[in-house]
């Protein structure tokens, strides 16, 4: 879903063929580097975990040399991104799954911003602190539905406590650091209590379509378990 979604948003910023210059904060695996790489554009990778390079260097490693050229690999914090990279460097900055793990995350985000030439798309994945109650909730877990409601902190399936974050506390935010927010989805609004490892069913390509509308229609997008925001840097 966020890789559909990310598409349409490039789609509609930028021409047709345009190699971009993507950094990827919080790369993890690089799985949506590697993406972007066989799309033709320039990426850049931040990873803070050893585990998390290793892995990513590895799945590169796989690929043929023309996509290699198109990917480097840095290890460090996403908080540091000044110290890699000049300001305006980048068409497209990516930070998926990195703001739950961070406690302040606006020292975080105004750096990502910076990195963003004028025009330059901001790509954000957050848990959706708005909807902590659905997980438990529909789980049957009342007393763990109850508990989320006023609460931005939750259990992640690694079993880390970990923050989530409202829509309109980082509408806010990306209007602060210049990058407002231009279009946001929701994502797993109907797939979120699906065990990990689930094989996947016959008619995949339905349950994304359904997904794919829930994530832009209200209100249940609204309820989705991540919200994926796109803030554009004026």
């Amino acid at each position: 879903m966020v890789a559909r979604q990310l598409d349409e948003q490039i789609a509609g910023r930028f021409p047709v063929g345009q190699r971009l210059r993507v950094l990827d904060v919080g790369m993890g695996q690089g799985t949506q580097a590697l993406r972007l790489a066989r799309a033709g554009h320039q990426v850049t990778g931040v990873e803070r975990e050893p585990t998390m390079v290793a892995a990513a260097r590895q799945a590169l490693a796989g690929e043929p040399e023309g996509i290699r050229d198109r990917v480097r690999i840095v290890q460090g914090d996403g908080r540091d991104t000044g110290v890699h990279f000049l300001p305006g460097s980048f068409d497209v900055v990516l930070c998926h799954g990195v703001l739950m793990y961070v406690e302040e995350p606006d020292a975080l985000l105004a750096g990502v911003a910076r990195m963003l030439a004028p025009g330059g798309l901001l790509s954000l994945l957050v848990r959706n602190a708005d909807a902590l109650a659905m997980r438990p909730g529909l789980s049957g877990d009342w007393a763990g539905a109850l508990g989320a409601f006023d609460c931005v902190s939750y259990r992640n399936r690694l079993g880390l406590e970990v923050r989530a974050d409202r829509l309109s506390a980082l509408t806010a935010a990306l209007a602060g650091i210049g990058a407002p927010l231009h279009s946001w989805y929701g994502v797993r609004v109907f797939t979120d209590t699906v065990p990990d490892g689930t094989a996947l069913p016959d008619d995949v390509e339905t349950l994304l379509a359904a997904e794919e509308r829930a994530g832009r229609t209200d209100p249940y997008r609204s309820v989705a378990a991540l919200l994926h925001l796109c803030g554009v840097r004026g």
